[in-house]
């Protein structure tokens, strides 16, 4: 096991709803960077998880007639299905529903109380319940929360405090002392000239007027208000005060914690006063991230305008979707997302630049000779420059990696990319195979394109978890020694006498227009779907009189019964099925998100109920002609078939 160590987080996500991509931004950056570390050799502890508790999560659960728990559940599961989905590697998931959090944050709390650094007084403030935060009048913004600009209740109660006004100076000192601590800078000065310098109030540290928390041991009408039990959650996940402290002294301080801009205050200033008093050393680094926009506005929940990155992962493919989310943002600043820009990414940078590369190189290697490069090589202009560049690149990218500089990382990458697309037009290969003098010239080229791509592949390993084995596959190398980061830093291992092997192309291009309308049409119509299953719940749950129609709007739907001729899984999907469907003379192929309740040889032979006149989309690459129908609760899903055998073709009225 490596002497090196390397814990990180992210923030443990709020489970009222269904993550968006502003989410899976912070998540993937950490599995970069978790990536990264492993590949240089460090014991990594990557946590997530989820924050569970609290007046919002208790009345959207009261609303739809079920427990807290059983609300959180719901969308926990979706949310680690996610992260499967995304391919993240984290080591940990704490819920801070978990018993042993819960057992610890009481611990915590009664040490803190009985060490004068929580005390009982009674508050009166502005509460924003979706903030979970409490506001003097002064601080609202027309009367609402200066943070989310929605309505607050006033709300006076009996509440534990803790002293948070007594660790100012000690946290000015250790942030002044300790310019890493706070990055990027801009959060730094931020947190110093706004908060800690005019002077920091005591925190309301407990709760009455609500019971979804964690009971106060000795004041049972009491829970413990989101700091102390949010926040804790980065050492009980390490066993602090639990049966077994091992991973805790091992890995205790974290090296960083990730937070997006909006929770920065929390924690560099809550947080940190939290571990002063409880006599335990502070992470070495908070990075407060920028947030990804949308349309100029920041992705929210209630604003009903995230994007949601399942759909988007089945349309483009996971690599596309980590590649724009690391490349388009310098980390640290806010970015604007766009399907559009995200479509152009691809298509310059995935298809033109790296696919295209990778394509021509294994393309030329197989025609001029027969897929093995000679081992009578030449040197020849313009070698010692791309060597240079491409040899060079992998110390940038480290330094790069190490301040969390992910977009200019890859945009170091792409340098690399770039100039080797150069060599190609530079050195005419063609032209080089039209005259046998020239054969081991034209094998050098070759040697230094595969090497060139060689190196790029490994240095793409924490960005992309797809796209760099697929390149090894095509240039005929293994993972393994060759694929090490260590290795990745050193030019000229690229072995003599291996084959190459022609292969699919890796990113393809997307007709934009194209594309754009058939979003633009999905957006339309809603992706239905794609709808959390609390929303759904919601819905069927609501007066069956809503949204009518009347009998010419439903003799637009043709619907037809469909044999399942063929049935197999989508690669890189949990949750969809590819069908062949025999609807009456034709063949239909249909993408479905069936498979978490339906095995490809359960669908063989049934005769199920499609949706015939939908317009074609692509899921996962892959076209899907219309569209089956299903019933579905929070438990299972059925689909809806005919009552007896009718041909196919037969239409349902």
């Amino acid at each position: 096991m490596s002497n090196k160590k390397f814990y990180i987080t992210t923030p443990i996500y709020y489970p009222s709803g269904k993550l968006h991509i502003g989410h899976s931004y912070t998540t993937v950056a950490a599995d970069a960077m978790s990536r990264y570390k492993r590949l240089k050799g460090y014991d990594v502890m990557f946590l997530t998880g989820t924050d569970e508790h609290g007046q919002k999560i208790q009345r959207k659960a009261e609303e739809r007639g079920i427990t807290p728990k059983q609300y959180v559940d719901e969308i926990v599961e979706g949310i680690k299905d996610l992260w499967k989905l995304m391919k993240i590697t984290n080591d940990r998931f704490i819920r801070t529903t978990d018993r042993y959090h819960e057992e610890v944050v009481q611990k915590i709390f009664k040490k803190l109380f009985d060490q004068g650094d929580i005390y009982k007084s009674e508050y009166e403030g502005w509460y924003c319940t979706p903030c979970e935060s409490f506001w003097t009048k002064t601080q609202l913004v027309d009367g609402k929360c200066p943070d989310c600009g929605r309505e607050v209740e006033l709300t006076k109660e009996e509440s534990y405090f803790f002293r948070l006004s007594k660790y100012q100076d000690r946290l000015i000192k250790h942030i002044e002392d300790n310019p890493d601590f706070i990055q990027p800078v801009s959060r730094q000065n931020e947190m110093l000239n706004n908060f800690l310098r005019p002077g920091l109030e005591d925190l309301c540290v407990s709760r009455t007027t609500f019971n979804w928390g964690i009971p106060v041991t000795f004041d049972e009408k009491h829970v413990v208000y989101v700091w102390i039990d949010a926040l804790s959650n980065y050492i009980t996940a390490m066993g602090y005060m639990g049966d077994n402290e091992d991973d805790y002294i091992k890995y205790w301080p974290a090296d960083v914690h990730l937070v997006g801009k909006e929770i920065v205050r929390f924690h560099t200033i809550i947080w940190p006063a939290m571990l002063m008093a409880l006599g335990q050393p502070l992470p070495k680094q908070i990075f407060g991230h920028g947030w990804l926009l949308l349309d100029g506005g920041k992705m929210s929940k209630s604003k009903g305008n995230v994007v949601d990155p399942e759909i988007l992962i089945q349309k483009y493919g996971l690599d596309s979707i980590r590649y724009f989310l690391l490349r388009e943002v310098p980390f640290g600043s806010d970015g604007i997302f766009s399907n559009e820009a995200l479509i152009n990414r691809i298509n310059s940078d995935l298809a033109n630049d790296l696919g295209n590369l990778v394509s021509r190189t294994v393309a030329m290697i197989d025609k001029y000779f027969g897929g093995r490069i000679p081992s009578v090589r030449a040197d020849g202009d313009f070698d010692s420059e791309l060597r240079a560049v491409v040899a060079s690149m992998p110390q940038r990218v480290e330094a790069l990696m190490d301040k969390m500089q992910f977009s200019s990382a890859l945009t170091e990458i792409w340098a690399a990319v770039s100039r080797t697309n150069k060599y190609i037009d530079e050195t005419m290969p063609w032209a080089l195979a039209k005259d046998e003098t020239k054969s081991a010239r034209l094998a050098g080229v070759m040697y230094n394109l595969a090497e060139s791509i060689r190196i790029i592949s490994v240095l793409l390993q924490p960005f992309m978890v797809e796209a760099p084995a697929k390149i090894w596959a095509q240039l005929g190398i293994e993972e393994g020694t060759l694929t090490s980061w260590d290795e990745g830093k050193v030019w000229g291992l690229y072995p003599e006498g291996i084959s190459v092997n022609k292969g699919d192309i890796i990113f393809p291009r997307i007709d934009l227009k194209k594309e754009m309308e058939e979003l633009e049409k999905m957006s339309e119509a809603g992706a239905p779907e794609k709808q959390d299953k609390a929303a759904v719940k919601e819905k069927s749950s609501d007066s069956l009189q809503r949204d009518m129609i009347s009998i010419e709007d439903f003799s637009k739907i043709d619907l037809r019964v469909a044999k399942v001729l063929e049935a197999e899984k989508v690669e890189g999907a949990d949750k969809l099925l590819k069908l062949k469907l025999q609807v009456g003379d034709e063949v239909r192929q249909v993408v479905s998100g069936i498979a978490k309740s339906y095995s490809p040889k359960d669908m063989v032979g049934k005769h199920i109920i499609l949706v015939a006149n939908l317009k074609p989309v692509k899921l996962r690459g892959i076209e899907s002609q219309g569209m089956i129908l299903a019933a579905s609760d929070d438990k299972e899903l059925v689909l809806a078939t005919v009552d007896g055998i009718i041909g196919s073709g037969t239409r349902v009225r």
